[in-house]
């Protein structure tokens, strides 16, 4: 029976370091911060799968040295324009929602506050969007099912494998549809260069017997 060579994980090992390691990466996940200037509108996209619940916070701060407060709105919404959360005068605040399809979703924040003749300062957005794993509130669910530390941590390490290999399955589909598409391209642009030769030679063909009669008639050959 062969034995695994010293210093290298054997592959239960490293996928589960592998879990390891992307959940660390999800636990160090930052919010997102930027400026809005006056009567601007910045957005913000990301793509995220079926079925997946996406939660979030938001807290707009006001211009520094302003004296009438944040004012911007704050609308999601997907692809085809279904508005999925709207907050008019946002200041700060928290939203949920579950995707239904794989979409293109978009966070647009619009600053309200007015230019002016001088420079308005910005106001500073900070937003903290989750979705999947990192959205689920395992605080809330230990107290529920009333699990132990350990319990909750085989359960996020059971959520987020699921979702590598949701997302794995999806990788494969998009490929499978590439392949697909790449393999009727193919044969159209084959078929597209027989039509082609076919129209050439019949052109060249054409222009063989029209020449041949013009000098017929001309009496320059026989």
């Amino acid at each position: 029976m062969p034995l695994p060579l010293p210093g290298r994980p054997r592959l239960g090992q490293a996928s589960f370091l592998a879990l390891l390691l992307l959940l660390l990466l999800v636990g160090l996940a930052r919010p997102i911060s930027f400026q809005l200037p006056g009567k601007a509108r910045k957005c913000l996209r990301e793509e995220i799968h079926r079925d997946t619940l996406v939660t979030g916070e938001y807290e707009i701060g006001a211009p520094p040295g302003s004296s009438t407060g944040p004012s911007a709105n704050l609308k999601i919404t997907d692809s085809a324009g279904h508005i999925l959360y709207a907050k008019e005068d946002a200041t700060k605040g928290k939203f949920a929602f579950t995707t239904e399809d794989y979409d293109m979703f978009e966070a647009c924040f619009e600053s309200k506050l007015p230019v002016g003749t001088g420079r308005m300062p910005d106001q500073l957005v900070i937003l903290d969007m989750k979705h999947g794993v990192e959205a689920k509130n395992y605080e809330e669910i230990a107290k529920v099912e009333k699990l132990k530390p350990l319990e909750v941590e085989l359960r996020r390490l059971e959520d987020l494998s699921e979702s590598i290999v949701n997302d794995f399955a999806y990788m494969k589909k998009r490929e499978e549809e590439m392949r697909d598409t790449n393999e009727s391209t193919n044969t159209r642009v084959l078929y597209f260069s027989i039509f082609s030769m076919c129209c050439l030679i019949g052109l060249a063909t054409w222009q063989v017997f029209y020449l041949r009669r013009f000098f017929k008639a001309k009496k320059l050959i026989e």
